[in-house]
Parts: structure tokens; C-alpha cells; sequence
């Protein structure tokens, strides 16, 4: 059996929503350049078809992967998360006591992760580090910029 993947309901939507617009939407569209590219004639130097192909080629891998993906989801029950501790779907406020800033994070599952918009994954190294952790611990993470030391000031649904 695949490995569980480990969602919030908005990540579930996500994905659901990306998987429906690939079958629906983009399905039609790559099936249209092909028909399109197909009626250019000769085949073995026809750019358009290659390209066509391909993006046919990598919808259709997505498909299969979300599908897999969904198989396999495990949506987290926000009503059971708890303050006490990090786990994914709790919302973090930490001081990098390092940089002396704050930062807040949102934990997520791996599929989730958008650092830019603070969704960390809890295979990430400072999601490792906080998965656990209570408010007021500190902790340190190995990061490629060097050790980081983060408290946590604040934990939230």
C-alpha cells in the first residue's frame, strides 16, 4: 500500500479541484491541439504534434498521480487538534531566536507546502523540528544556512 498523505481540508479541495480541471478542462484542450496539429500533414517534422503529445503525455501523469494521491489522502479532523502540541494543521508562532523575528507557520502535509505563503511541510526540516514541540520550547533545526534556533511562543487551530 502507498503511503498515507496527511491533508487539511483545504489541501483536499486543492487537489480535487486541480484533478477535476485536468479532466475536464485540460483534457479537451491538449486533445484539441493534437486534432489541430494532426491536420498540418506530415507527422516527423511536425513541432506542434511533439509538443501536443508531450503536454498530452504529462496531463495525463498528473491525473494518475492526484488520482493516486486522493487514494490515499487522510484528512486531518481540525476539531481534534489540540494547542498542547504541534501536529499538521496547527498554526505556530515562533521567535527565531537567531534572526531575533517572528515568524508564523502553518503546518501542512508534504503535498501542501507553499513556504512563501508560511504553509511548511512536516517533513521539512523546521516542520520536523516543531512536530511535538509545546509552547515554550525551543528548538533547534539544521538548515542549509546553518543551525537555527527556534522558540515557540504560540500554537493555534
Amino acid at each position: 500500500m502507498a503511503k498515507e498523505i496527511i491533508v487539511t481540508d483545504e489541501g483536499l479541495r486543492k487537489l480535487e479541484l486541480e484533478l477535476e480541471e485536468l479532466k475536464t478542462i485540460k483534457r479537451k484542450e491538449v486533445a484539441e491541439k493534437i486534432k489541430v496539429a494532426l491536420s498540418f500533414g506530415d507527422l516527423s517534422e511536425n513541432s506542434e504534434y511533439d509538443e501536443a503529445k508531450n503536454e498530452q503525455a504529462f496531463v495525463e501523469s498528473r491525473i494518475a498521480t492526484l488520482e493516486a494521491m486522493l487514494k490515499v489522502a487522510k484528512v486531518v479532523d481540525e476539531s481534534e487538534l489540540s494547542t498542547d502540541k504541534v501536529a499538521i494543521g496547527s498554526k505556530v508562532k515562533v521567535l527565531n531566536v537567531t534572526r531575533n523575528t517572528e515568524a508564523v507557520y502553518n503546518i501542512v502535509g508534504s503535498t501542501e507546502s507553499d513556504p512563501l505563503k508560511g504553509k511548511i511541510s512536516d517533513e521539512s526540516p523546521i516542520g520536523k523540528a516543531l512536530i511535538g514541540a509545546k509552547a515554550g520550547d525551543v528548538v533547534s533545526v539544521e538548515a542549509p544556512a546553518g543551525t537555527i534556533t527556534i522558540e515557540i511562543l504560540e500554537i493555534n487551530k
